[in-house]
């Protein structure tokens, strides 16, 4: 492995530091290039189709009023249906929204399913709210976005901050403000659903398992065993917790975690299912826990381990902290934990990243399967959809993982162009109207 020279080092400390918008657009840029875009289909996905930004009051527990911004922004469908993610966060703008957006254009095309890409959500901080309160603001944001959302046009589904339950309400509204003959018609308005209501057996495993299995199918393809491998993990919420899950399943080790509560180590192994108890009766919080050490927030990504899964937030692998990455793999379980500056220097190092549009993609896959569902009237068992599940990302890293190979790219180039190709080929076949 080589270490990144002092000058790579010191030009990108002297880069300003760029946004998710930066990030998504330098990405998408490079991959143009590499497979030749055609310069018109590059100007229209280089836009977003649509941006919703509604203001909307909601009636707090003590009677006050206040007024919240939400956000839903359709990058693209020339392939079929905006599909993407709604967060409950403070940093949620505009430009997190676009860029997140784009990202769901790439990762529905590259998983080769039938939908677009969109994103969204509102810009509060959910811990400051009682239960009855976020129902109110997520029903009332619901009929903010009106007709612009339907199981045909735009379907949102959980995402940071957001759950079963969110889908649930949002579910619910939707169904009620459609004629009475209407109304069982459009429960696929969102995916992501509790199973009482149309969700899917395995949903919220989905995006986990797709990452334990994309580090898999990577080892695999490198003749590397899990047995002993040291992992670490940033984000312990559904997608962290089930990727550790299967991983330790697997025999490999989960040796740090870290979430917006801190971090924790234990280099001889944390037993997954312990730490997830914990923090249950914790509120979410592994804080204490008596099976590990505290680590500074600031050096966690700098722990010896074989693999990191940042399963947070974006820009968190930057030119800051890549330089003392000890992983050899990085498994993108967020999106966009790596800034364009930070993957300069993992890949100067000989570090492998499995780009987010690929490794977390086992949780559209999951919505597409309960949007099928859903429209057809079925049901599928728990087993039916794992198999289904593999079957399909297997598909598409295989995809990823040979184009890198033969076309001697990095994995997030080799998706990139994958997916943009995939749409490129939709628009020169219909044309553009009139």
């Amino acid at each position: 492995m080589t270490i990144v020279t002092a000058d790579l080092k010191e030009a990108f400390k002297k880069a300003p530091i760029k946004g998710m918008m930066d990030n998504v657009m330098e990405q998408f840029n490079s991959a143009a290039d590499q497979i030749n875009l055609h310069p018109n289909i590059r100007k229209i996905l280089s836009i977003t189709n649509n941006e919703i930004i509604v203001n909307f009051p909601v009636k707090m527990d003590n009677g006050d009023v206040e007024i919240f911004t939400g956000y839903r922004v359709q990058h693209n469908n020339a392939l079929g249906p905006y599909k993407g993610g709604l967060r409950y966060h403070p940093t949620v703008d505009i430009d997190a929204a676009r860029a997140l957006a784009m990202w769901m254009t790439w990762k529905t095309s590259l998983a080769g399913l039938p939908y677009g890409g969109g994103k969204g959500g509102i810009k509060l901080d959910p811990t400051r709210y009682s239960k009855g309160e976020l129902e109110r603001i997520t029903r009332r944001f619901t009929f903010a976005l009106a007709d612009n959302i339907g199981p045909e046009h735009d379907i949102p589904a959980p995402d940071v901050n957001t759950n079963s339950q969110t889908m649930a309400w949002i579910a619910d509204t939707y169904m009620s403000t459609r004629p009475p003959a209407e109304r069982t018609a459009n429960q696929h308005v969102v995916t992501g659903k509790p199973d009482g209501i149309g969700g899917l057996e395995g949903r919220d495993r989905a995006t986990g398992y797709g990452v334990y299995l994309s580090i898999k199918f990577w080892a695999e393809k490198n003749n590397k065993s899990l047995e002993g491998t040291k992992f670490i993990v940033q984000g312990f919420g559904n997608v962290g917790y089930w990727a550790a899950h299967f991983l330790e399943k697997d025999g490999a080790k989960l040796v740090a975690v870290q979430d917006a509560f801190g971090s924790v180590q234990n280099q001889e192994g944390i037993n997954v299912e312990d730490l997830f108890k914990y923090s249950q009766i914790n509120d979410g919080s592994f804080g204490g826990f008596p099976n590990a050490k505290p680590v500074d927030k600031n050096k966690f990504f700098t722990l010896d381990c074989d693999i990191c899964i940042p399963a947070a937030l974006g820009n968190q692998i930057t030119i800051e902290n890549a330089p003392q990455i000890k992983a050899s793999l990085i498994a993108e379980g967020a999106n966009g934990p790596t800034n364009v500056e930070g993957e300069k220097v993992l890949l100067e190092r000989g570090i492998t990243i499995i780009p987010d549009i690929l490794c977390n993609s086992g949780g559209v896959v999951g919505s597409y399967f309960e949007w099928l569902q859903n429209r057809n009237g079925e049901l599928w068992q728990l087993d039916e959809v794992m198999v289904k599940l593999h079957k399909k990302m297997k598909e598409s890293f295989d995809k990823v993982y040979d184009y890198s190979k033969k076309e001697d790219v990095d994995m997030r180039t080799a998706a990139f162009c994958i997916a943009i190709e995939r749409i490129e080929k939709a628009y020169i076949q219909r044309g553009i109207f009139p």
